[in-house]
């Protein structure tokens, strides 16, 4: 280990807890067959997630088909999952701020009409994970990414990227694009990032949808509203759902915080194209990648 590493102190805390969101996204996966519950599926992933002892890092993002990311259900969603839905399950645990984010693609139903797709961003997420190294360029990841995903006769996303991780904060600071050319950073030993590819048949770009349910604190609210000041307590600046706020005075205390928190957009691929997405977190190690999220 280098004098000058950053490990973080409880590795084996941030061990775990992408041991368990790794857990958690093959349970999404094997829930999401024709007819599920959108919202069903959800709180089985997140209850799952809690279960085992963590406590979810963002809400389950299940996104489908032109959706790139960014999709929660809402309290009153009665969406149902249909044959063919290229569905993306996106989930995050952390232990006391220690965070995992891992996704992947099921194609509803196996039609196998997006087996492609789904095969570019998992090859895409295999071979970023290849680059990292030490001291290397995020770049070599970009560009790895980014071949073998056109391999595949499909478009890398270009504005959307994988990201560093730190204690409370699931994008850090430091982004990981799934093209090269657009950053000059290097990677330094002891660093958890992401490596999150996604492919696409569209035009390679996302735009904003509509809410996508998910909103997060962009600053600790301070302690004169106590109702607000206990939810900050709960989720820091982590993302949470209005699915989780449940008792009247935390809702009332959401519509009194609204400048304070920062709202989600769904991401939708602007030509309307089909996205899927494959995700890991990884350790920096001495030699190359550790990757948390395995089962």
């Amino acid at each position: 280990m280098s004098r000058t590493a950053r490990y973080p102190p409880d590795l084996d805390r941030w061990r775990e807890a992408a041991h368990i969101a790794a857990r958690a996204r093959e349970l999404g996966l094997r829930l999401a067959v024709p007819g599920a519950r959108i919202r069903e599926l959800a709180d089985e992933v997140e209850s799952f997630i809690r279960s085992q002892g963590a406590q979810p890092a963002f809400p389950a993002n299940l996104s489908r088909n032109d959706q790139a990311a960014h999709f929660t259900p809402s309290p009153e969603t009665t969406d149902v999952l249909e044959t063919g839905d290229l569905l993306k399950v996106d989930v995050g645990a952390h232990l006391d701020g220690a965070i995992a984010d891992t996704a992947d693609t099921v194609e509803v139903g196996g039609t196998h009409r997006w087996d492609h797709l789904v095969l570019a961003a998992r090859d895409g997420r295999a071979a970023g994970i290849a680059a990292v190294r030490p001291g290397g360029l995020v770049d070599d990841i970009s560009r790895a990414v980014a071949r073998a995903i056109r391999a595949r006769g499909v478009k890398p996303i270009v504005d959307l990227t994988g990201h560093s991780i730190e204690r409370y904060l699931l994008h850090a600071g430091k982004s990981i694009p799934n093209v090269p050319g657009a950053s000059g950073e290097t990677l330094e030993e002891g660093e958890v990032i992401a490596i999150e590819p996604f492919a696409t048949n569209g035009r390679g770009s996302i735009g904003n949808g509509p809410f996508g349910n998910i909103v997060r604190f962009r600053r600790d609210p301070g302690a004169s509203d106590p109702a607000l000041a206990a939810m900050f307590g709960r989720f820091r600046t982590l993302p949470f759902a209005a699915r989780w706020v449940t008792a009247p005075e935390e809702r009332a205390a959401l519509e009194r915080a609204r400048r304070t928190l920062q709202t989600y957009p769904v991401f939708v691929e602007r030509g309307h194209g089909h996205v899927a997405q494959a995700e890991h977190t990884v350790l920096v190690g001495a030699s190359g990648a550790e990757v948390l999220s395995v089962v």
